[in-house]
């Protein structure tokens, strides 16, 4: 009798552990409405950070690809007067550091000053497309954290309303919605900040690249209109 009494105490210690256990999708659920709405809300801030990350890496490692010998056959063919030449090469190129060189020399002739002051311009407007939607990563990553404060402060006040109700008397089920909400609201506006925070940096660093291997090559192209003939 007594090993039936441990076994009996034993599957009932199991079974209060079991309900204890909680998926993801039951804590959502058990949020009730405002932190359902609140963790949709960040899913989809999640959704859009997700997209402009990728997008914009895959496209600032496309503008960073450019051939090696790109600048050696500028020079070659800037340095023999074949402009049309090197116009038709920086348009096979088709890179942000072609078409600076593009605008480049499309100015040969004019003064030096001149021909900086157009290539400054086109690089200003390669620089804004390659940053395109990245302050939106950067919104996205300062918003969500906050979102889910706001989450976090309506179940505060709900657990406070049902407590107020509950007649003096302290009962934990009672309290369990509002403070499901706070919770989860809380550690989803955490994740999705973090992830937005890391996404937007490493393109900082990504467009940062781009924007040096720009200048670098501009540099090059002016010295190269410097040299003696």
């Amino acid at each position: 009798m007594l090993n039936m009494g441990q076994v009996i105490s034993e599957t009932l210690n199991d079974q209060e552990t079991v309900e204890k256990t909680l998926s993801v999708l039951e804590l959502i659920k058990s949020g009730g409405l405002a932190g359902q709405l609140i963790i949709l809300i960040l899913f989809v801030l999640l959704i859009a950070a997700s997209y402009i990350y990728f997008e914009r890496l895959f496209t600032l490692k496309s503008a960073s690809k450019i051939d090696e010998n790109f600048m050696n056959q500028i020079k070659d063919l800037v340095s023999i007067g074949n402009i049309e030449g090197a116009q038709v090469l920086c348009t096979q190129e088709d890179s942000p550091v072609s078409r600076l060189i593009s605008k480049g020399i499309s100015r040969i002739g004019k003064p030096l000053e001149d021909i900086n002051t157009a290539i400054e311009n086109a690089g200003k407007l390669e620089v804004y497309g390659l940053e395109k939607n990245v302050s939106v990563l950067a919104t996205i990553s300062g918003a969500a954290p906050m979102i889910g404060f706001l989450g976090t402060v309506i179940g505060m006040i709900l657990a406070i309303f049902e407590l107020a109700n509950a007649g003096g008397t302290i009962q934990m089920d009672v309290l369990a919605s509002g403070l499901y909400t706070a919770m989860t609201t809380t550690v989803a506006g955490l994740i999705v900040g973090i992830i937005g925070y890391i996404a937007y940096n490493h393109l900082v660093v990504k467009t940062n690249k781009v924007i040096h291997q720009m200048e670098l090559n501009s540099v090059e192209f002016l010295d190269l209109l410097n040299e003696p003939i």
